[in-house]
């Protein structure tokens, strides 16, 4: 009995035959839905946290106009940098860095130029930079745990070959060439994303119970999110520029610097600023509210109780 139990418990995760459909010509690509789908998820955790904080309802859609495509190049010039091999020299192509949809984009050059759109955007509209920015940031954890699945669509970015019954099924044509006769390996995307659906729940539970400003919650996602990257990172077996300095892949360096300055600005801003920030906006550029109203979405004034609204994130 418990035999025939086991023959049934599937002992790997297959990988998709196929990571693009075709809608009469127009090619669906698995991987551009998981990233579309992971901003679209990340723009509506970020409005309603920032609706909690007190700005105005539209304004993270507004914001993510300049955010998305700043972060989709910053993205894709971090992977480059970090893998030239498939664009520079006899073997590469320059044409490939516009080939997006086949993968490759890096998570800290998506951010450090997503965080640059959105710096932009908040000052034309007199939005405070810290405020926003650490309503937006949560948002981003549910997006990269939901863009990480595109990996699996295009069968890239796993681990070690490992007989674990999570192992990921890979195809030969996808597999490296020392690695050819393993047939399955770590699901790291996988890792990836359960850890950022984690590590979202820990920075929201955080700032809920001690009302985290002065960007503390991004601190505190770049020091979550690094302490998964880095272990994941060490299970990884794809090949990237000064993959072993000092022992170390690249991206575990910048795991561990990231965390370090992370954890510094924490201490900092708590003990500089001790208590989060009331005002959202720029002193004089509040949004216009017409006499006699009061806008539904916009919290009470900060002589109030400021409690998150029920629901909010």
């Amino acid at each position: 009995m418990v035999a025939s139990l086991a023959s049934l418990i599937p002992l790997s995760i297959p990988s998709p035959d196929s990571g693009v459909w075709y809608l009469g010509p127009v090619p669906i690509r698995g991987y551009a839905l998981a990233i579309i789908l992971g901003i679209l998820v990340a723009v509506w955790i970020g409005e309603r946290r920032w609706i909690a904080r007190g700005g105005t309802a539209g304004e993270i859609a507004d914001l993510a106009v300049w955010a998305v495509p700043f972060g989709i190049v910053g993205a894709r010039l971090y992977h480059v940098f970090t893998d030239p091999a498939n664009y520079f020299g006899a073997s590469g192509s320059l044409w490939n860095i516009l080939y997006v949809w086949r993968g490759g984009l890096g998570v800290w050059g998506g951010v450090a130029m997503g965080a640059v759109g959105v710096i932009l955007a908040a000052r034309l509209r007199g939005i405070r930079l810290l405020p926003v920015l650490d309503a937006m940031i949560p948002g981003v954890l549910i997006g990269q745990a939901i863009g990480r699945w595109g990996n699996w669509f295009n069968q890239e970015l796993f681990g070690k070959p490992t007989d674990l019954p999570w192992g990921l099924e890979i195809s030969p044509d996808n597999r490296p060439l020392e690695f050819i006769t393993q047939t399955t390996f770590h699901p790291t995307f996988l890792y990836e994303s359960l850890w950022n659906l984690a590590a979202f729940f820990l920075v929201v539970w955080v700032d809920r119970r001690w009302r985290l400003g002065h960007g503390r919650v991004i601190a505190l996602y770049v020091m979550a999110y690094t302490a998964g990257r880095g272990w994941i990172e060490t299970l990884r077996i794809d090949a990237v520029q000064f993959s072993d300095v000092a022992g170390l892949r690249f991206n575990v360096w910048t795991s561990i610097v990231l965390f370090v300055l992370a954890a510094a600005w924490f201490a900092y801003s708590a003990r500089r600023w001790p208590v989060r920030e009331e005002a959202v906006y720029v002193a004089g550029r509040e949004p216009r509210v017409e006499a006699g109203t009061v806008p539904e979405d916009r919290n009470p004034p900060p002589t109030e109780t400021r409690e998150p609204p029920t629901g909010s994130l």
